[in-house]
């Protein structure tokens, strides 16, 4: 494959080098660790150097951080909402750029890099809403003399640390909402991706200097066991938020739970979509091969188990191959390819180990999975998706594998029994069904059906809105982003009670006399 189009003109745009500096204090650019080449998975083509962060870099922006927090905490929440409008009107001016970017570090579609930019955009917007909404409640004291009511204020330094997978969406959820919240933002993205993340820093740092505001976008580039360790651990850091897998998703709760910080946790998901026979059948199968191979399997909310009805799986069986028959596969950057590569040679080989275990256990596949070689799939990132039959309570398929494998499972019988098979795994972050029966949509959205943070009837389990709040529950850590009352994670609460009468009067009746 040729050199990828326009990259200089796309890093130039961006205010990027050849040579990047992975550390920023809200206002100078520097780096004191080992310089890392980033590679694009579509061909595996460097495409800059980044000089990651150190221990004393650590030190160096959380300090800054603080003093910047202390500052910013002081501007007006809708003073603060005018600087994120700002940064909105800057990303829908490099959204034809940063989106390419996106998809050159990730190997994501274009069409998904554009709309990740987009969705920056659009929590921007709601983030600016938000910031003249940051409402308490009022109620009525049992004392004479007395009001009563409950106030938000800024918490202190945020911590985001982002995962390959959307490398500026989900930092734009967390750090939108801390801005207007009155947070400073420390950012730690993921080590495949650190080029986006230098991008859209750039651009915040500008909006916040053009407006004399306080250099409350911080950067921290590196390996997790030597940056985000630090981070983590850190006490003058109140909330981290992480997006990742479940296992260093433990090890972060652990870490700062032991210093009594709060985390926000969105981590794996084993997402199940459920067909009745009572669905209509087309609508499911378009849904959920783009779940299933929307950015090669490689998200959170990637559709990983369909539990379809015995009476409809073989016709469902059919219709589903023949859209897989049509999957095109190939650089993200041609708009006629489905899918794109994989983040890395190490994530292909995680899926081939995982191929042969599904064969151990027992599985049979339907549309057999594997690597893709040869001058069309350069790099070595490149796979075709697989598509197995197994039983729900295989061993595998109760694990999270991070790669476009769709398993397909059979149950009899009434709704229930396919609500069992999908609650039986761990995770419990996106579901859905497939259904025209209103009874059959209820009692899976009711306590008795998914288990999971998100439950969808008619649509697939990936591309979730920025209105209301994303998150899971069991091992995907009951995390809460993005819409609805998550602007909450970002601030602390206080209650407040006013005597305004001349009386000391005490609660509960007590008479201290």
């Amino acid at each position: 494959m040729a050199e990828i189009f326009d990259l200089k003109d796309v890093l130039r745009s961006l205010d990027l080098a050849d040579v990047n500096h992975g550390v920023s204090d809200g206002q100078t650019w520097f780096g004191h660790g080992k310089t890392t080449t980033v590679t694009s998975p579509i061909n595996g083509q460097k495409i800059a150097q980044v000089i990651q962060g150190s221990a004393q870099d650590v030190e160096t922006v959380i300090r800054a951080a603080q003093a910047a927090f202390h500052e910013w905490r002081k501007w007006p929440a809708p003073k603060r909402g005018e600087i994120v409008r700002q940064f909105a009107v800057e990303l829908r001016r490099a959204k034809e750029m940063l989106g390419k970017l996106v998809t050159i570090e990730t190997g994501k579609s274009l069409q998904e890099g554009w709309g990740e930019v987009q969705e920056m955009i659009d929590v921007c917007d709601m983030a600016v809403g938000q910031s003249r909404m940051l409402y308490g409640c009022q109620t009525h004291s049992e004392r004479p003399g007395h009001r009563m009511y409950e106030q938000w204020h800024p918490l202190g330094v945020v911590a985001v640390i982002s995962a390959f997978n959307f490398p500026v969406a989900v930092w734009a959820w967390n750090a939108t909402l801390a801005l207007v919240c009155g947070d400073a933002v420390i950012w730690k993205p993921a080590s495949p991706v650190p080029l986006t993340a230098i991008a859209c820093t750039k651009i915040l740092q500008r909006v916040l200097a053009a407006n004399g505001a306080p250099a409350v976008a911080t950067l921290l580039t590196g390996r997790g066991s030597e940056i985000g360790d630090l981070v983590t651990a850190d006490k003058r850091i109140p909330l981290v938020s992480y997006t990742g897998s479940t296992r260093l998703g433990k090890h972060i709760g652990e870490v700062v739970g032991a210093r009594l910080g709060r985390t926000i946790l969105e981590l794996g998901g084993n997402n199940g979509v459920i067909i009745t026979r009572n669905a209509d059948l087309k609508l499911a199968a378009q849904n959920i091969l783009f779940g299933a191979i929307g950015t090669c399997g490689q998200r959170c909310t990637t559709t990983r188990r369909v539990i379809v009805q015995d009476v409809i799986y073989d016709e469902f069986k059919k219709l589903l191959l023949s859209y897989y028959d049509k999957v095109t596969i190939g650089s993200p950057l041609d708009e006629t390819k489905l899918m794109g590569p994989m983040i890395s040679t190490e994530a292909v080989e995680n899926m081939l180990r995982a191929l042969e275990t599904i064969a151990q256990q027992g599985g049979t596949f339907a549309v057999p999975g594997g690597r893709l070689e040869g001058d069309d799939y350069p790099g070595g990132c490149y796979v075709k998706p697989a598509v197995a039959e197994v039983a729900p309570d295989l061993p595998i398929v109760q694990e999270e594998t991070f790669a476009p494998i769709l398993y397909l499972i059979k149950y009899s019988g009434k709704l229930d029994k396919a609500i069992e098979y999908h609650n039986m795994v761990p995770q419990g972050l996106s579901s859905a069904i497939f259904t025209n029966d209103l009874l059959e949509a209820e009692q899976f959205l009711s306590a008795l059906g998914s288990d999971c943070g998100i439950a969808n009837v008619n649509l697939g389990t990936s591309g979730a809105e920025i209105g209301l709040a994303f998150g899971g529950e069991k091992e995907t850590g009951g995390g809460r982003e993005s819409g609805s009352d998550a602007w909450k994670n970002y601030m602390r609460r206080q209650t407040n009670t006013i005597n305004y009468s001349a009386a000391t009067v005490l609660a509960q009746g007590i008479k201290f006399d």
